[in-house]
């Protein structure tokens, strides 16, 4: 006896329904279509807008200064009218002030590298150098997050290598200044900076990569014939072609950073971002209504911010 003669053959009934069904997604492409949307867009819907929904709705509400309880009876704008506060605006840029540096910082820093596995890597070199880059990603966010700030501590490995080249007083003098520095590096906005650079630079150097790989050769050799110089070529060949690599990398750099709220609890000094407000005021303070309306203060700035993404090509290059 055959082993396919020991198979179960399903009921005819089935196999004719699974037949029809086949051959009506076969011929309506539009009900194929929708057969494979529906399930991820209704999940959507439901469960990502629909939390935003609830989000915005809670903002509207108000906490019971007595009671500690939210008040859902009456409807009110004061909690965005406190977002409009200095202190609450202070918070505000200077997230947004910080998630810009480090998103010029990481462009600066992952540019050379991209350009090299784009057009010098080969082989095992280049897988080498993919291997370099994602490593930092297998291992666990609070790991390498703990990682830094023994490393940035004031018995540190850092503050110890320049003490042996004997450059601490560089290291003093960056600590010894206003709004950056700090008892140490890991009690600073620097040291929350350099933290932030380096948790989020493999997203950047990916994008830039894949966009630099786009670029045809004959472009880069057709400018080198017509005369033009590295500089020339690298300005307007290959940095205009390579800005959707850019802007995609920021998107993912600029929004990781405006919401991140553990790398400055962490790492930094007393001075709160966005993310440790939306937090203090949900899990410490329990005012619900208010980190709901300040939650959406990093929703409207990455709306903005991937328009002008978009408007860049950031998109083509994801």
């Amino acid at each position: 006896m055959t082993m396919a003669a020991t198979l179960p053959l399903a009921p005819p009934a089935r196999r004719g329904a699974l037949r029809r069904l086949s051959d009506a997604l076969y011929r309506h492409r539009a009900l194929a279509l929708a057969a494979l949307l529906v399930p991820p867009l209704l999940w959507f819907g439901v469960v990502y807008l629909g939390s935003l929904f609830a989000l915005l709705a809670n903002s509207f509400f108000a906490l019971d200064e007595f009671s500690g309880v939210v008040d859902r009876s009456t409807l009110t704008l004061q909690n965005f009218r406190d977002l409009f506060d200095p202190a609450n605006l202070d918070v505000v840029w200077r997230t947004v002030l910080m998630a810009t540096v480090v998103t010029l910082a990481c462009t600066v820093i992952a540019f050379p590298v991209a350009y090299s596995m784009a057009r010098y890597a080969r082989g095992p070199r280049k897988a080498l150098l993919y291997i370099a880059v994602m490593l930092p990603l297998w291992s666990s966010y609070l790991v390498r997050l703990y990682a830094w700030k023994l490393l940035l501590a004031k018995e540190g490995a850092i503050g110890w290598v320049l003490a042996e080249l004997h450059l601490g007083w560089l290291l003093d003098a960056l600590l010894a200044t206003p709004g950056v520095g700090g008892p140490s590096l890991s009690f600073s906005r620097l040291g929350t900076f350099i933290v932030f650079v380096y948790m989020w630079l493999p997203f950047m150097i990916l994008p830039i990569q894949a966009a630099i790989e786009r670029i045809p050769g004959s472009l880069i050799e057709a400018s080198s014939d017509l005369g033009a110089r590295g500089a020339t070529t690298f300005w307007q060949v290959i940095f205009p072609l390579a800005m959707p690599g850019i802007a995609a990398g920021s998107i993912f750099t600029f929004s990781l950073t405006l919401g991140d709220y553990i790398i400055p609890q962490v790492i930094g000094d007393s001075t709160l971002f966005i993310g440790q407000v939306v937090y203090r005021q949900q899990g410490v303070a329990g005012n619900v209504p208010f980190a709901a309306a300040f939650s959406l203060v990093p929703i409207v700035v990455i709306g903005v911010y991937l328009w002008f993404a978009k408007k860049l090509g950031a998109f083509d290059a994801l």
